[in-house]
């Protein structure tokens, strides 16, 4: 079970945001354990203060590197990760949730205010992770948005195993739209191939599909995705196929304006799969 310590001066609102959906029924099925720690507990003063102005002056408050360096330390152990939610990380990706649910300890720690003391990165961090390139008041949700990326990999988490396989980025694609009932809403219909009990075919046209869904609104995953299967297409000694672009054409040439307008798709152009 992958245990998570999250290190917050607002405990309550992680303790709160995990205890519903997919999340409070991992908790429940001990397939993932999330508790929170606030440095308050450390603080001597009658005050329980946490912070202090910076040195050189300066917006904010930093957190003070002993309430927060006794926190981590109550936590941490030879097996934890520590990762700090930092504007300043990398970017969290499909890959890095998927690498840190396999992890045996996470302590994510969430700064406040102006962040937290240089020196406590050094000496104990072993990622910064950013959620996107903007500054959020705290670490609290960047922590959530992780917690809940990487749970879904966690066997069992989802219900099905192959769950997490099939959402978007799992491949380098967006994953395809869905429907359900009625069949026609809107005046649009269901494609009719999802109706057909065809699953290999439908696997099939749910990857095309994805396909064309990721050249519409991120070319620039799909510039990557079609260059990987060009390698694979052209490493085949005997090629079944045509090459995967031809292929993409001709099945987005052969999908009726109807079907292109449920999926969303009326705005692509066969032009932009000339390559």
């Amino acid at each position: 079970m992958l245990t998570i310590d999250v290190i917050t001066l607002f405990p309550e609102m992680i303790e709160t945001a995990v205890s519903h959906g997919v999340l409070g029924q991992a908790l429940k099925s001990d397939l993932l354990s999330v508790k929170a720690h606030t440095p308050r507990e450390f603080a001597s003063d009658r005050h329980r203060t946490v912070d202090d102005r910076p040195f050189g002056g300066g917006d904010g408050m930093i957190m003070l590197p002993e309430t927060l360096e006794k926190t981590i330390q109550k936590v941490q152990h030879k097996t934890s990760k520590v990762v700090y939610l930092s504007p300043q990380g990398k970017t969290l990706t499909d890959e890095t949730a998927r690498a840190l649910s396999k992890e045996e300890h996470l302590v994510f720690i969430c700064g406040r205010y102006g962040g937290i003391d240089q020196r406590i990165i050094n000496e104990y961090v072993d990622e910064e992770l950013s959620i996107g390139d903007y500054v959020l008041s705290g670490g609290e949700l960047g922590a959530l948005v992780v917690i809940d990326a990487l749970a879904r990999f966690i066997p069992g988490v989802l219900g099905h195993d192959d769950s997490a396989q099939k959402d978007s980025f799992s491949e380098g694609l967006l994953e395809h739209p869905n429907f359900t009932r009625p069949r026609e809403y809107l005046n649009q219909e269901v494609p009719e191939v999802l109706l057909s009990g065809n699953h290999k075919l439908i696997e099939e046209w749910k990857h095309k599909v994805s396909a064309l869904v990721t050249l519409k609104k991120r070319p620039d995953l799909f510039k990557e995705y079609l260059k990987k299967e060009n390698e694979k297409y052209y490493a085949q000694k005997k090629k079944k196929t045509g090459p995967p672009l031809k292929e993409l054409k001709e099945f987005f040439s052969q999908m009726s304006a109807q079907e292109k307008q449920a999926l969303g798709l009326e705005d692509v152009r066969e032009e932009d799969l000339n390559g």
